[in-house]
């Protein structure tokens, strides 16, 4: 993120040193290249009475859906989601859509842990032992799984409480089976100043990468190409087979509560804030 060439235009709000877009949490937006970077709906009306859902386009939907395409997910897969915030519920309901058995997802956060529960997916309490295969037996009846996707990234952290940047990628490579896949939506990223270590803080991580290499499992990772997606998700959306903001709790608010919708989603809340500072989604509602 910090060593793209920040003369290029990329267009992409709120990526670091990528074209001088700063970010799109305001009033009023200029989009550069509006005619390629916003995406259409068919029609106002249909669209209005999806809105809360049609908001996740903009970036949570096409990620989770990017995780569980590149995790390989399809009928019959059995299917494990690191993390239970806003992108890893959808990486699960992209992976239920795409046909899996099962969907687990594993976290530490009992409050999303039961929300994902309430939402049709297998929680898994990342807090009751550090045996993730075990646990996923018990759901399964087998150790390991087909495909599996780390939506939490970098900031992971393991049963001491402290961080840990390898831990989820680690345990991808130990649950998932020989010739499986692992999605990797989760961010990585090439300087972490505020790391544990200092290898940690160069981006360097300490992978058991000779684990993956033996069972021969594919890894996919990378920022997510929205706009190869959207419109797809978009249909499946308007055509009433996604629904998303209710299985992500998306709640609307507005612009100025935006300080306090940021420091509850920090302690864990198992919500999806959605800022609306002209009122058009509440009014929609």
């Amino acid at each position: 993120c910090l060593t793209v060439n920040p003369s290029r235009a990329g267009g992409a709000y709120g990526y670091v040193d990528m074209g001088g877009w700063i970010g799109g949490q305001a009033r009023y937006v200029m989009v550069p290249y509006a005619d390629f970077n916003l995406l259409k709906f068919p029609d106002r009306e249909q669209a209005i009475e999806k809105i809360r859902d049609l908001t996740m386009l903009s970036d949570i939907l096409p990620t989770g859906f990017h995780g569980a395409v590149k995790a390989g997910v399809g009928v019959g897969s059995i299917v494990y989601v690191a993390g239970a915030g806003p992108v890893g519920l959808a990486a699960a309901a992209s992976a239920r859509i795409l046909g899996a058995a099962v969907v687990m997802v594993g976290d530490f956060n009992k409050e999303r842990l039961e929300h994902a529960r309430k939402v049709g997916f297998e929680p898994i309490d990342l807090s009751a032992s550090d045996r993730l295969g075990d646990m996923i037996a018990e759901v399964t009846g087998s150790n390991e799984v087909d495909s599996a996707i780390d939506a939490v990234g970098f900031e992971a952290r393991g049963h001491s409480g402290g961080e840990q940047p390898a831990i989820v990628l680690n345990q991808m490579m130990e649950i998932t089976r020989p010739a499986g896949s692992i999605g990797i939506p989760g961010l990585y990223v090439t300087e972490d100043p505020g790391a544990v270590d200092s290898a940690a803080k160069q981006g360097s991580l300490s992978l058991r990468f000779g684990l993956g290499w033996a069972k021969a499992q594919s890894f996919h990772t990378g920022q997510t190409p929205v706009v190869k997606y959207n419109r797809q998700l978009m249909q499946a959306i308007l055509h009433g087979r996604l629904n998303i903001a209710d299985i992500v709790n998306a709640q609307v608010i507005s612009l100025e509560e935006a300080p306090q919708g940021y420091e509850s989603f920090d302690h864990g809340v198992a919500k999806k804030f959605v800022l609306d500072p002209h009122v058009m989604l509440t009014k929609a509602a």
